[in-house]
């Protein structure tokens, strides 16, 4: 498992996505597959007023990664100092089965290198000592990067409560 988690404060976030933006940036990436990503909920009448809530998904580092598991060639591995699940792209053959088991559909194809990539949580930032590009880079600072253990059992329980509450009302509340 990794050390490391982000969890986002859905009260504060606005759906702006520079988030999104600064991890593209930051990562070089190109127009299409994302790192991260902000999935709006809504709008839903909350109190007689309709509102909109946002979801922020990047890669959850899971424990016993299907990602993992699935990928032929050892490239989809994890870091052993941190548990940080990443691509080491030069073992990468661009089979894709990485992104067929990921539930969560994080494994995004790279187009121009005809390999897959996914989120490593700025794993060359952290080395310097520096956030993710998505929490530095949030507008309102409704990401925070910790370890689990700093992430209060009732701030982690809240924020899947929260998720969970709004992909509900999205998926099966008409």
């Amino acid at each position: 498992m990794s050390r490391y988690v982000i969890t986002q404060d859905q009260r504060r976030c606005i759906g702006c996505l520079a988030c999104v933006v600064h991890c593209k940036v930051e990562n070089n990436l190109p127009v299409g597959p994302r790192f991260c990503d902000i999935l709006p909920v809504g709008p839903k009448e909350v109190n007689g007023v309709p509102r909109i809530f946002f979801v922020y998904m990047n890669c959850f580092h899971c424990e016993e990664a299907f990602c993992i598991k699935a990928c032929p060639t050892g490239a989809m591995t994890r870091r052993a100092k941190d548990g940080i699940v990443y691509v080491k792209e030069e073992l990468c053959i661009g089979c894709k089965s990485c992104m067929k088991a990921c539930p969560w559909g994080i494994p995004q194809w790279n187009p121009e290198t005809g390999k897959v990539f996914k989120c490593h949580l700025c794993m060359h930032r952290l080395d310097r000592g520096e956030k993710p590009a998505c929490v530095e880079g949030c507008t309102t600072s409704c990401l925070t990067f910790s370890t689990p253990e700093e992430a209060t059992r009732k701030t982690r329980e809240q924020y899947a409560q929260k998720i969970a509450e709004n992909l509900k009302a999205l998926l099966w509340e008409s």
